[in-house]
């Protein structure tokens, strides 16, 4: 999870607010200090933070709880509407033709997000192509030549050529007729007069819709003024933050953007090319205090999920049939949807109740149930009751696994069915789910 350390001190004052007898003023304070104390170890600005934290207490001793609220919840909000607050708006990449330029300074992970960008966009139905535009790097075409082959995604340019607007001109007679063209550029240590009429010529040439500036999170504060400069060079449409996955800084590029007014479309939260989520301030802070992210997990599972399967697998279990290979797909959608420990961020409160070692067990567990369900033949996985004895003892000396880890997997597959079937059993709680997909289905495009 990006923040981490923010996110637990965040959790540990909401807490004290959730634990407490009664809300007054003296517990209002302190959970203020507290506030104040792990935004600014998170590199906010202390403006910013003062700011937002006397605005926090003003409307936790004056403003009165909504009906059916108790003051406890009232104040959670509060906390987490201000937080969300000094995030700014979020901006979306829509799925659309259009081109995309990319700036910033060297070493902030242009090159890479290009590649991310392409992969996201590509997943969302469009034809993309990647210009490599960066004609100063060493190896920075082969680089983006790469990913491209990793995305699925064609990349064209020249490395030997010197001039990047005249890449850019004839890479759009090249993609002529695709959806999306993303152009990646060159950088430099500083936004020096060179690199800005470098970038003017290209933005003119290309007449992007976008132009997004790519900041590495590790700058803190110090994002506001480059992205204030990069706006006034090139006018920027939005901001891609980069490496939030391992920076204590975090907070303060994320809040130091937004006080520019430009808008942060992406977060970078890994070196992976599916490391790159959409920003969305509502759903960063819920998953920041640990309240669980579910529409995020239902997109997941969507993008990896195919839907005959899904629906053959519904029927399956409102019939009880559900079996072992039923159960092994469902592990490598699970497996397809990324890191366990990212997953277990979007549940409410189950990444706090699990360790990295937890996350770990469970990683290794679901792979070895895999590795188990491999060594049976088709007849076992359609009907795992016939696996007694002699098949657990085959089944095991066939996967490298012991006796004792195949009746464990043969125990987790009998709770798994007990579970749904007195799920599907009770009519209350097959409502309240329905209700809940219904319910997203219908706010999904917003």
């Amino acid at each position: 999870m990006v923040l981490e350390s923010l996110g637990k001190s965040l959790k540990d004052a909401m807490k004290k607010i959730a634990n407490a007898s009664h809300v007054d003023q003296v517990l209002v304070k302190e959970v203020v200090k507290d506030v104040q104390r792990a935004l600014l170890q998170a590199d906010v600005n202390v403006k910013l933070v003062l700011s937002m934290t006397q605005k926090l207490e003003q409307r936790a001793l004056t403003d009165k709880p909504p009906p059916g609220m108790s003051s406890r919840e009232h104040v959670i909000r509060i906390i987490y509407e201000e937080l969300v607050g000094i995030l700014g708006t979020a901006k979306e990449i829509p799925a659309k033709p259009q081109r995309i330029l990319l700036v910033g300074l060297y070493g902030q992970g242009k090159t890479t997000t290009a590649g991310k960008l392409a992969k996201d966009l590509h997943k969302r139905g469009m034809k993309v192509g990647l210009v490599a535009g960066d004609v100063h790097r060493p190896a920075a075409y082969d680089q983006l030549k790469q990913i491209g082959k990793m995305v699925n995604v064609p990349v064209f340019g020249d490395p030997d050529a010197k001039n990047a607007t005249s890449i850019a001109k004839a890479a759009m007679k090249e993609f002529k007729g695709y959806d999306v063209i993303i152009f990646d550029t060159s950088g430099r240590h500083a936004l020096e007069e060179d690199l800005t009429k470098e970038i003017k010529s290209i933005a003119k040439a290309v007449d992007a819709e976008h132009k997004l500036l790519v900041l590495d999170a590790q700058t803190g504060q110090q994002a506001g003024p480059q992205a204030k400069a990069f706006h006034e060079a090139v006018g920027l449409t939005g901001v891609i933050l980069t490496k939030m996955d391992g920076t204590a800084k975090g907070g303060g590029a994320l809040s130091a953007v937004a006080e520019t007014g430009a808008s942060i479309c992406y977060i970078g939260v890994g070196e992976h090319l599916e490391d790159l989520e959409k920003f969305d301030p509502d759903r960063f802070i819920s998953r920041l205090l640990g309240m669980g992210d579910i529409k995020s997990l239902i997109e997941a599972a969507s993008e990896v999920m195919d839907e005959r399967k899904a629906e053959e697998t519904a029927r399956k279990l409102m019939s009880g049939k559900f079996t072992l290979r039923d159960m092994y797909d469902q592990m490598e959608m699970l497996q397809g949807m990324g890191p366990f420990k990212k997953l277990a961020s979007m549940l409410p409160g189950l990444a706090d109740k699990m360790t990295d070692q937890d996350v770990e067990m469970t990683q290794e567990r679901l792979a070895r149930f895999k590795v188990i369900m491999d060594s049976m033949n088709e007849e076992e996985l359609g009907n795992p009751k016939m696996i007694k004895s002699s098949r657990v003892t085959r089944i095991a000396r066939g996967s490298g696994t012991t006796t004792k880890q195949v009746r464990e997997l043969l125990k987790q597959y009998d709770a798994s069915l007990k579970a749904m079937k007195g799920f599907m059993g009770n009519r209350k709680m097959r409502r309240q789910l329905m209700k809940q997909f219904k319910d997203f289905d219908m706010t999904k495009g917003g």
